[in-house]
């Protein structure tokens, strides 16, 4: 009878050698077990030991914990459809930057913030923002002169920056509208 441990464990060798696009005779010869071994162990038939978990960990070139994590229970993902993010009135926000939440994850200890900002036609620039975490802005529509810190680039359609929040940033001059980009900031959960 098969263990659901055994499983589960075969399950994600499998899955992590198909993903490393290696045929279970490479894997087998490059972990220095049997390709018979290897095929009992994907289809949940043998509960391998920690040294054989070790050499298919190097053979595949992750840590072995990467047999362990439970894909059948994992609740980081999100899918939100074209237009249906959340409108979010952020406390502190511009007038005129309209802010739609594009995903939000429940587990782990990174915390991601993906934003869709349009600003509004009354929107004025805003050179202020200062937050934990680093951002990572790419232009969809417009072009913008951003400030971050004391410099300032020219931004538009198909541009990106990437930077620490903690220095003042923000739009200092619209010209050309309409402006939209995705804004997503990435902090640590303590």
């Amino acid at each position: 009878m098969r263990s659901l441990s055994a499983a589960r464990i075969g399950a994600q060798v499998r899955a992590l050698r198909m993903a490393a696009d290696v045929s279970g005779g490479e894997l087998a010869k490059i972990s220095g077990i049997s390709a018979s071994m290897l095929s009992r162990i994907e289809r949940g038939l043998v509960s391998p030991s920690v040294e054989t978990l070790e050499r298919l960990a190097q053979g595949l070139h992750v840590p072995t914990s990467r047999f362990f994590s439970d894909q059948e229970r994992r609740t980081d993902f999100c899918h939100v459809r074209a237009g249906h993010g959340v409108l979010v009135d952020r406390i502190g926000a511009v007038a005129d930057y309209r802010y739609e939440l594009l995903g939000h994850l429940l587990s782990g200890n990174l915390f991601v913030e993906p934003y869709l900002v349009t600003l509004l036609p009354g929107a004025d620039p805003y050179v202020t923002f200062q937050h934990p975490g680093l951002k990572f802005l790419y232009f969809l529509s417009g072009e913008v002169c951003y400030r971050y810190g004391g410099r300032t680039v020219e931004v538009r359609e198909g541009d990106s920056l990437l930077f620490d929040a903690t220095a003042l940033h923000g739009i200092e001059a619209i010209q050309t509208q309409p402006v939209s980009y995705l804004s997503v900031v990435f902090t640590l959960r303590e």
